[in-house]
């Protein structure tokens, strides 16, 4: 008995969605209106409704599993919980101090200062500007190792003994900003 081969042929479904005759008819179909305003395609999500029945798939225990604590109402467990274990930060041992109240300084030597010229008035914000200190924050403290070779005027925190002396002893100034 021969096999019946068909030619491959099926009917073309034709969209029951009127095509318009011209581009401005189509133009006019794709403006937007008060009546046809829509959200873009995927980004509005259905809420998902649990306990709603087996049907859902998120029915009887709504996702939840089986007793225990996890599974009841209000559950929420605080930071670093590990089930009434000692928890991780509790076991480990703690070590060191940190004073609040410290006080940070960005400590220049006098022989760095030589770069400005005579007669200059050396101020934290200028030091901070020619890159000298980092941090903003900081507080300046001029120590005293090397030579002041120009006689300057110095603002800064805080000086040691000998930077002061070295100061005075080229000829410049010194003043503690407070």
């Amino acid at each position: 008995m021969a096999k019946k081969v068909s030619s491959g042929r099926t009917a073309k479904k034709t969209s029951s969605r009127r095509k318009p005759a011209n581009k401005s008819a189509a133009r006019a179909l794709t403006l937007a209106s008060l009546s046809n305003l829509r959200p873009p395609v995927g980004s509005r999500h259905r809420k998902v409704r649990v306990g709603r029945g087996m049907g859902s798939k998120l029915g009887k225990t709504s996702g939840s599993g089986d007793k225990g604590q996890k599974s009841r109402r209000g559950y929420s467990r605080r930071r670093g919980f590990e089930g009434g274990q000692m928890p991780l930060h509790r076991r480990m041992p703690k070590r060191g101090f940190h004073n609040p109240f410290s006080v940070e300084y960005s400590v220049l030597n006098l022989e760095e200062l030589n770069v400005f010229p005579a007669g200059e008035t050396v101020t934290p914000e200028l030091l901070r500007a020619h890159g000298f200190v980092r941090r903003s924050r900081d507080r300046v403290k001029i120590l005293g190792d090397g030579e002041l070779t120009t006689k300057i005027a110095i603002h800064a925190h805080a000086f040691s003994a000998s930077a002061k002396e070295k100061i005075t002893k080229a000829g410049g100034t010194f003043e503690v900003v407070a």
